[in-house]
C-alpha cells in the first residue's frame, strides 16, 4: 500500500539540457516532498546515515545523488508506489549523467563546472563585460592573448579553449537554443588583446554573431559616463522550468558567487535593465564595431 502521494508532487518534465538543472529540480521535488510529510530535515539526513547540512546540498542541487539515498528519502516520505517513485529515480539516473565537460575536469576549476550545466539549460542569458569580449562570443585566437595576458598560458592552454568552444555551441543549437543578450563595455572593445589581427578578427566575428535571431549584442559607450553597473562584470541566467530562480553568477579571482535568492537577483536584474536603456541600441552597435574594425 503506498503511502500519502499527489500528482502535484510528481517531478515536473526538464527541457533538454544539462545534469545541473535536472539535480536542482530533483533537489527542489524532495524537498517538497519532505515539508508535505512534515519532515526535518535532521529526521532525513539521518534516515541516509548523513547530516542535515547533506539534506540541504541534496535540495539546493549541489551535489550529486546516490540511488540508494532517493531511494530511501521517498520510502521516507511516503512515495512506495513503484510507479509513483519511477519518474524521480529516472531523473537521478538524468542528474547523475556524464556531461561533455566532465572530461575537461582536470583544466576546469570545480566552482566553473556548475556554471557550464547552468549555461547549457539557460533559456536567457544576460551578461555584462567590462574587461574582455563575453566568453561565448570570442574567437580562439583572442581566447588564447587573453589567457596570455594573464600569465596562465601553459601546457592545458588549449584545452582550456576547446572547453570554451564547445561552450559556445550552445548558442548554434538548432533546438532550445538560449537567447544571449550582451551589454559589452565599450573599453573591452578597445582594450588591445593580443595583436591588431586578433582584434579585427574577433570584432567581425562579433557582428557576425549579432546576425543570429538569438545574439543581442550592446555596447556600452565611454559617453554613457558613470553608470548602475559600477561593481563590475556579471551574468544572469534564466530557465525556462517554472521551479527554478533566475541565477545570478558572480566571478572573481579564487572562485565564484552563484546567487539565487529573489531580492539579490532583482537587485542584478534592474542594473542590467539600466544599463541596456543607456547602452547603444543594436543597429548603432553594429556601426561602432564596424568604425572599431577599421581603427584597430
Amino acid at each position: 500500500m503506498s503511502g500519502p502521494h499527489t500528482t502535484d508532487s510528481e517531478p515536473e518534465p526538464t527541457r533538454a539540457g544539462g545534469a545541473t538543472v535536472r539535480r536542482i529540480m530533483l533537489g527542489s521535488q524532495l524537498r517538497r516532498l519532505r515539508e508535505a510529510a512534515g519532515i526535518s530535515r535532521e529526521t532525513a539526513g539521518w534516515e541516509i546515515r548523513s547530516s542535515e547540512s547533506k539534506i540541504s546540498r541534496l535540495e539546493l542541487g549541489r551535489v550529486g545523488f546516490k540511488m540508494r539515498d532517493v531511494e530511501d528519502l521517498l520510502s521516507l516520505y511516503g512515495v512506495t508506489d513503484p510507479a509513483a517513485r519511477e519518474p524521480f529515480l529516472s531523473m537521478a539516473k538524468a542528474a547523475n549523467a556524464t556531461t561533455w565537460w566532465h572530461g575537461y575536469h582536470d583544466v576546469l576549476p570545480s566552482w566553473f563546472a556548475g556554471y557550464i550545466g547552468l549555461e547549457e539549460s539557460a533559456s536567457l542569458i544576460r551578461t555584462y563585460e567590462v574587461q574582455y569580449i563575453p566568453g561565448l562570443l570570442q574567437t580562439a585566437d583572442y581566447m588564447r592573448a587573453v589567457m596570455a595576458g594573464r600569465g596562465v598560458f601553459d601546457s592545458d592552454s588549449e584545452r582550456r579553449v576547446q572547453v570554451r568552444m564547445e561552450r559556445q555551441n550552445v548558442l548554434l543549437r538548432e533546438q532550445e537554443a538560449p537567447r544571449l543578450w550582451a551589454v559589452v563595455d565599450e573599453a573591452a572593445l578597445r582594450r588591445p588583446v593580443g595583436n591588431p589581427e586578433i582584434m579585427r578578427q574577433q570584432l567581425s566575428h562579433l557582428l557576425e554573431m549579432m546576425d543570429r535571431p538569438n545574439v543581442t549584442v550592446q555596447v556600452l559607450p565611454f559617453q554613457s559616463g558613470a553608470h548602475a553597473a559600477e561593481a563590475g562584470a556579471f551574468t544572469i541566467l534564466r530557465f525556462a522550468e517554472p521551479d527554478l530562480p533566475d541565477v545570478v553568477y558572480l566571478e572573481h579571482l579564487a572562485g565564484a558567487l552563484y546567487l539565487d535568492k529573489r531580492d539579490d537577483v532583482d537587485v542584478y536584474l534592474q542594473v542590467i535593465e539600466r544599463i541596456s536603456v543607456t547602452a547603444l541600441t543594436p543597429a548603432l552597435t553594429a556601426e561602432a564595431l564596424a568604425k572599431l574594425i577599421k581603427d584597430f
